[in-house]
């Protein structure tokens, strides 16, 4: 197989020393859709299934030259972003990608901790929604994310298909609102918005009732694989939410905490679900 042929995904995130989410669960989902997985590390953490214990920012010289590395020697099908934690590392983010040009951009959002803790300052936000919002083919925030890009709470159903509504108003070119945060009880129903004309499209899942560690990092990283091997958008997030689903009735525990990793080899194998 010469390089023409071999799909290619690059994800620009934080790396996760704890292998369970960041740039290894990114690695591992672009390795289990059979995608060459490739990687700008924009930040360095120190992080166990207990929390993280330290994080540690490069410089944006040399993230750049790692996207610069990627992009000059493959043929990038698909970019996921994921953990970018200030505004100088957006900004040099956002002007790579309007020099490159990627078909394909999954914005991952990372700005809450599991802990609720918020992650961005307001400036980083700012460049977030101004910059990064429009070049991406797909938003993938989970609600306490909306919830800061919109300003205000998002707590019922309805709510979230008023977001899904007003991040496109706000920019963005389509929108997969996570709803595992919403506490009704009932299954897990993520929100596909692709355009302000379009029906929004429901993707559900039964609830799991367990803590699960690098859930978003990976289902943005699939939607990029997918996106990359030529899946139209709907196809893309349906097979990726169904990916996600498979990996966590495989997931373990390999630390001290009752935190699940996932399963990405064993949920690869099983085919996409629909």
């Amino acid at each position: 197989m010469n390089s023409s042929q071999v799909v290619c995904a690059l994800t620009i995130a934080g790396s996760d020393s704890g292998g369970g989410a960041g740039i290894q669960a990114d690695l591992k989902t672009f390795a289990a859709h059979r995608v060459h997985g490739l990687s700008a590390i924009a930040a360095l953490t120190a992080q166990h299934t207990r929390g993280v214990t330290a994080v540690h920012v490069p410089d944006t010289g040399f993230l750049r030259a790692q996207i610069d590395a990627c992009f000059d020697d493959f043929r990038i099908g698909a970019v996921k972003l994921g953990m970018l934690a200030s505004a100088e590392v957006i900004l040099a983010v956002a002007d790579a990608l309007e020099h490159y040009r990627p078909a394909h951009v999954v914005l991952d959002p990372v700005m809450v901790a599991t802990s609720g803790a918020r992650l961005l300052e307001p400036a980083a936000l700012a460049a977030l929604r101004e910059r990064l919002m429009p070049l991406a083919t797909l938003l993938t925030p989970n609600l306490p994310e909306a919830e800061l890009l919109l300003g205000h709470p998002v707590t019922t159903q309805a709510a979230m298909q008023e977001a899904c509504r007003s991040l496109l108003a706000a920019g963005a070119r389509a929108v997969l609102l996570k709803g595992g945060h919403l506490e009704d009880g009932g299954d897990v129903i993520d929100l596909l918005a692709t355009s302000a004309d379009a029906a929004i499209e429901s993707i559900r899942h039964p609830r799991l009732e367990l803590e699960a560690h690098g859930t978003g990092c990976t289902l943005a990283s699939a939607i990029a694989a997918n996106l990359a091997l030529g899946a139209n958008l709907s196809t893309a997030c349906r097979d990726a939410s169904g990916y996600v689903h498979r990996a966590l009735l495989g997931g373990y525990r390999p630390g001290q905490a009752d935190l699940v990793v996932l399963d990405h080899f064993g949920a690869g194998t099983s085919g996409p679900v629909r």
